[in-house]
């Protein structure tokens, strides 16, 4: 009793003080105007520091005064372009229009249900868990489908369906950063890390596949993490399920969209084969030695149009599948269809667009009142002069993105405030903005199953409650917090072994270290 009266009252405070936090959009906006006041107080103190980027004992970092006169233009001629020219705006907008084709077209759908209807006894847990960190690359669908999908199926096993439903939820959205695949959240938040890093290096570029190869190898650490966990820890504490293995018409009418129909399987055939004959072009197009889409100055892959056109390339492989999946299955039946499908989703990034636009005013005036590149003079300074660094300092800042997800949901608002000063600060003592990023996404990641803040927490707890009536915030967290304790310790020590043991690149043509030229 004492323990989950604890868990149940630490919830509690976590919901208490997460809800009283402001709208996304509207925190940004408070942030903003706490800036430029605080950009005036500092210059009014002389507040400044030594510029790393030369070899200069005299040259200095100063803050600029957003509330002096020039400052003052600036605010008001600035904002258009810093909404527009905001580096995630663009790739989401154009990652999401190939990701609504496939989408709405019922391929990811289908992509998704195959893979799980292939699954027995043996090998359900871990294909469910893999599913759904493969979602991933189709933002809620995997809240959606995936996790009530995994309790009617373990319900027709016999098995507990809580314990299915939580593996799946484990996978995903504890494995939110792995993935054999990109998807929106890549551009979206190399797009804030680049910004970041410009404020140090106005060249640096970030791509969307910063972090592609620590992902792939984190979907099998993820996938092997949880199915272990489920079977070994999980599923022996909830018990046997005593409501018999009856299934009631709702779960006997999601349980048969697991099977695919004849034309299902015909669509995902053809556009496996439109997926192939993509690849084998952008393989002749990349590979051949002098091909079309390598960097002609050097003719290797690494700074090549291909690795910088990853965002596009996307939107061409989802469309492509989607499109040819939706002509086979009549999902789609004109080009009006197509058209229609990008406007359901672009309908709903609404919120998205209104965020970005006082992010983009938050992260322009960081950048234009030096306020970040001092603070992280400061901080990298601070944190040399104790020896910190190394792989202590990079899990520390795994454990700190993962107790501010506790408090903050959403990840790209969380990475909008901790790029500006993190990205520029781990910059200086060496580490390159790509390895900031996925330390971030790690400690992100585990703890998003135990976060009530999180924006489909309470849709867990009500297909929970289907099952067990009882079930609320505290039974959910008890059940998940096996794997987000375990997650934040296995993959921090993947992350280590990664890096720091055999210096592996993040992802293609990047380096974890930095070095200020």
């Amino acid at each position: 009793m004492t323990k989950r009266g604890l868990i149940n009252r630490s919830l509690s405070a976590i919901e208490v003080v997460g809800n009283k936090l402001p709208p996304p959009a509207m925190l940004f906006f408070w942030l903003t105007i706490f800036l430029i006041v605080l950009s005036a107080l500092f210059a009014w103190l002389g507040v400044k520091v030594l510029d790393p980027r030369v070899q200069d004992a005299e040259a200095y970092i100063d803050v600029f005064n957003l509330l002096s006169a020039e400052g003052v233009r600036y605010i008001f001629s600035s904002v258009v372009d810093n909404f527009v020219g905001f580096a995630p705006l663009g790739t989401v907008l154009v990652a999401f229009i190939g990701v609504s084709l496939a989408e709405h077209s019922g391929f990811i759908s289908a992509s998704i249900r195959a893979i799980i209807g292939k699954s027995n006894r043996v090998t359900v847990t871990a294909i469910i868990v893999f599913a759904g960190v493969m979602s991933n690359t189709a933002g809620e669908l995997g809240y959606l489908v995936i996790i009530p999908l995994a309790g009617v199926i373990f319900h027709s096993m016999g098995r507990h369906p809580i314990a299915g439903m939580a593996a799946a939820f484990a996978g995903v959205s504890g494995g939110y950063s792995a993935n054999l695949l990109l998807g929106t959240v890549d551009p979206l938040l190399s797009g804030l890390t680049q910004e970041a890093a410009h404020l140090l290096n106005p060249e640096y570029r970030v791509g969307a596949e910063a972090n592609w190869y620590f992902m792939i190898g984190s979907t099998f650490l993820v996938t092997a993490v949880v199915t272990l966990l489920s079977q070994k820890v999980v599923e022996p504490r909830l018990g046997k399920y005593q409501s018999g293995t009856e299934l009631d018409d709702e779960e006997k009418a999601l349980e048969s969209q697991i099977h695919l129909t004849k034309l299902e399987k015909r669509g995902l055939v053809s556009a496996l084969v439109s997926i192939v004959i993509l690849s084998l072009i952008i393989v002749y197009l990349v590979v051949p030695e002098g091909a079309i889409l390598r960097n002609q100055q050097t003719g290797l892959i690494a700074n090549s149009p291909f690795l910088n056109s990853i965002v596009f390339l996307i939107l061409l492989f989802f469309a492509v599948a989607g499109i040819v999946y939706g002509y086979v299955t009549k999902s789609f039946k004109s080009t009006k269809d197509i058209v229609n499908a990008m406007d359901k989703t672009f309908n709903t990034l609404g919120t998205y667009i209104v965020l970005v636009f006082f992010a983009a005013q938050f992260v322009a005036y960081f950048k234009v009142t030096n306020l970040g590149t001092i603070i992280a003079v400061a901080g990298a300074t601070a944190l040399e002069s104790i020896n910190f660094t190394g792989a202590p300092l990079i899990i520390s800042f795994v454990i700190l993105a993962a107790f501010i997800n506790l408090f903050m949901g959403s990840a790209s608002a969380k990475w909008s405030m901790l790029a500006p000063v993190f990205v520029p600060m781990f910059m200086l003592l060496g580490y390159s903005p790509e390895l900031v990023q996925v330390a971030y996404r790690v400690g992100d990641s585990a703890t998003n199953i135990i976060s009530p803040l999180m924006s489909y927490f309470a849709l867990i707890v009500a297909f929970f409650q289907k099952y067990d009536k009882n079930s609320g915030i505290g039974t959910i967290v008890a059940t998940m917090l096996p794997y987000s304790i375990v997650l934040l310790i296995t993959w921090s020590i993947f992350l280590y072994l990664w890096v720091f043991l055999f210096n592996l690149p993040v992802g293609p043509g990047v380096d974890s270290f930095y070095q200020i030229k």
